[in-house]
């Protein structure tokens, strides 16, 4: 394995002489007449028995010889024949065989018929001796070489009996010519013969040739495309399939397996520091090291992007798990790269490792168990990398919620670890884009993104999400709605804060100080959390509609209150989970799809719904008349700088309501 997996070089042909061309036609001619051999000589003699008849009319007082002739020579023939064939013996024996039948056929019928009385019907008869000329030339594909000897013996034979027969000089000269221009004919047409069989013989090759040049060529082209570049790994692609049937076995045969994330620690500071060449060439130390390892568990090893690996090995007990993804961890170490860059006291390259194994409880689709690796890969990182998780949903260690990441999300805003993104809205009927929806983003301390699945969790448990809230609303304003980019623009809003005390008034302190009119914002309110209708939160939604704001209901159908929400709350936009979309290729999904949308409508909200990919669930959305759409096929999340637009805006005035 190189620096970087090529396409493997094709050898030079190689291109035979003209002597081993003909050598190679000779051999594969071999097998066609082997296979003619048999129909040929047996046609042949029933031809040539047939001919008898000929005997009976022209010479009657001799035929009984001849045509006993021609029996015994032709049934010689085919039992020598038969018996060479049962004993596999050469093709060369058998074009023998046959070229003999021709000239012993020729001589046994010809000998009695010279001794025929009519003398002038034997001269005349002895023409069709040029029919024995033409079998060996034109009938049987004999190589040239035999053909010609065998016609010239014929030829010779037809000369004897010319000169020997009864007849005039004319006759002779007349018949003499005759048979010359039989023998060079015949010889001609089967040299041309031969040499049109040789032409199609090296046409066929060379097309058998390019054939397996493009076979060979594209099998490279299908290993290039499922080989990762730099390190010779199988890339995501292929270890995607490999991921797809092993879940297949596990699902049908109950073959267990195990998913390993690997992840290079400080990755990006060893190539700042070392340079993209040396970055180069550490991936692919470590990529040998580990490939040299998993070969002894019979396991799968890619790179799945970056500085990540991926290994999927069949196991059956937790602690061989445990045992690979400690090795895997040592055999990084091992390497003793430099990276003295790092800010953990580690002066070499090291790895992370999260693992996940398959139990009863993985789940019914194979993403879960990459999800679960992913967790337990961030809570080695959390841990202090250099080590190896094993996700365990009974572990506490491995729940969302640790110190690194609850410290993380304390100095998220004043390190700019935390972002915004924004994915459009967009109205069915007018095709415009109504509104976006803002998403949040966490990075960590050397760049690697926090899924908001880990980081939101945490941040409500911890109260960070007070502060991260307040940000997200300002942001929104400062960098979208102050300048009109967007109409509206919808933020996440935990139950949490909608539980605490002033979150109305902080709300409406930021609008006041951007300038921001309410009806321009949208909070969207989560209903897959099983969350008590506190009065508390329902005087805070009120207070905020006070403000003009929009309060839309998130996720519905997929949480436990959402019949309580549409009841007590006048949501403006209810938003239905993407699965029900996505669900709605089947019967009974298309029905819950149905209903569900009945039962908002009638309660008088606008519809949203998300997870749009295609065009065919677009047109889906507009028969069933859904106000609103989002998903990929509308846009995906981009940064504010996508929606600002070029000209200055001057701002709204805005005056902030304050409760008696």
């Amino acid at each position: 394995m190189g620096d970087t997996a090529q396409m493997e070089p094709f050898e030079p042909r190689h291109e035979p002489s003209s002597g081993e061309l003909r050598n190679l036609y000779q051999a594969e001619s071999q097998a066609t007449r082997r296979k003619e051999a048999r129909p040929g000589l047996w046609i042949a003699v029933v031809i040539y028995l047939l001919f008898s008849a000929t005997d009976l009319i022209l010479i009657p007082d001799v035929a009984a010889y001849t045509i006993m002739a021609r029996f015994v020579v032709g049934v010689t023939a085919l039992l020598t024949l038969e018996v060479q064939l049962r004993r596999g013996v050469g093709t060369g024996w058998l074009d023998m065989t046959c070229a003999a039948a021709i000239i012993f056929g020729y001589v046994g019928w010809l000998c009695p018929a010279v001794m025929g009385a009519d003398k002038e019907s034997v001269s005349y008869y002895m023409v069709f001796g040029t029919i024995f000329m033409m079998s060996a030339n034109l009938f049987f594909t004999f190589r040239f070489k035999i053909s010609i000897i065998t016609s010239t013996i014929i030829l010779c034979i037809l000369y004897i009996v010319n000169y020997y027969v009864p007849s005039t000089i004319t006759y002779k000269l007349v018949f003499g010519s005759f048979y010359i221009s039989c023998f060079v004919f015949t010889s001609y047409v089967n040299w041309k013969l031969n040499e049109e069989r040789y032409n199609v013989f090296l046409n066929a090759l060379e097309a058998r040739i390019q054939h397996k040049e493009a076979t060979e060529r594209g099998k490279a082209l299908l290993r290039l495309s499922r080989t990762d570049p730099l390190t010779g790994l199988e890339n995501r692609r292929a270890i995607d399939e490999k991921l797809r049937d092993y879940w297949s076995d596990w699902q049908k045969l109950g073959t267990g397996f195990v998913a390993i994330l690997i992840d290079v620690d400080f990755f990006k500071k060893f190539n700042d520091c070392y340079g993209h060449q040396e970055g180069d060439r550490c991936l692919i130390q470590v990529a040998n090291a580990l490939s040299d390892l998993i070969k002894q568990y019979n396991g799968s090893i890619g790179r799945y992007g970056g500085e990540e690996f991926i290994v999927l090995a069949r196991m059956e007990k937790k602690d061989q798990v445990t045992d690979l993804a400690e090795a895997i961890c040592r055999a990084v170490e091992s390497l003793a790269i430099t990276h003295e860059l790092r800010r953990d006291g580690v002066s070499i390259v090291t790895a992370s490792v999260g693992a996940a194994f398959t139990r009863k409880q993985t789940g019914a689709k194979l993403e879960k168990i990459i999800h679960e690796a992913d967790r337990a890969l961030y809570l080695a990182k959390a841990g202090g990398r250099n080590c190896a998780r094993l996700f365990d949903p009974t572990d506490p260690q491995s729940s969302d919620e640790s110190e690194n990441l609850a410290a993380l999300l304390k100095i998220a805003i004043g390190q700019n670890l935390v972002s915004l993104v924004y994915q459009p809205i967009q109205d069915v009927a007018s095709g415009k884009f109504e509104a976006v929806e803002a998403l949040m983003r966490l990075k960590m301390l050397d760049g690697t993104l926090v899924p908001p699945s880990l980081f939101i969790p945490v941040a409500e448990r911890t109260g960070a999400i007070l502060e991260l809230g307040r940000w997200a609303i300002k942001t929104v304003c400062t960098e979208l709605l102050v300048d009109d980019h967007v109409r509206v623009v919808s933020v996440n809003v935990s139950p949490i804060q909608l539980k605490t005390p002033g979150f109305a008034a902080s709300v409406a302190t930021i609008l006041g100080e951007t300038g921001v009119t309410g009806n321009r914002l949208a909070f969207e309110i989560t209903e897959g959390l099983e969350m008590e209708m506190h009065s508390d939160i329902l005087r805070c939604i009120s207070d905020l509609k006070v403000l003009g704001i929009r309060i839309w209901l998130d996720d519905f159908g997929t949480g436990f209150a959402g019949l309580s929400w549409l009841r007590l709350i006048d949501f403006d936009t209810v938003k239905i989970d993407r699965s029900f979309l996505h669900d709605c290729g089947t019967p009974k999904g298309m029905a819950m799809l149905q209903d569900i949308i009945a039962l908002v409508r009638n309660r008088g909200h606008k519809i949203l719904v998300e997870g749009v990919e295609t065009d065919k669930q677009m047109a889906l959305m507009r028969e069933i008349g859904i106000d609103k759409v989002q998903g990929f096929r509308v846009g995906r999340p981009a940064p504010a700088a996508n929606f600002q637009a070029k000209r200055p805006v001057q701002k709204r005035p805005f005056t902030v309501l304050k409760s008696a």
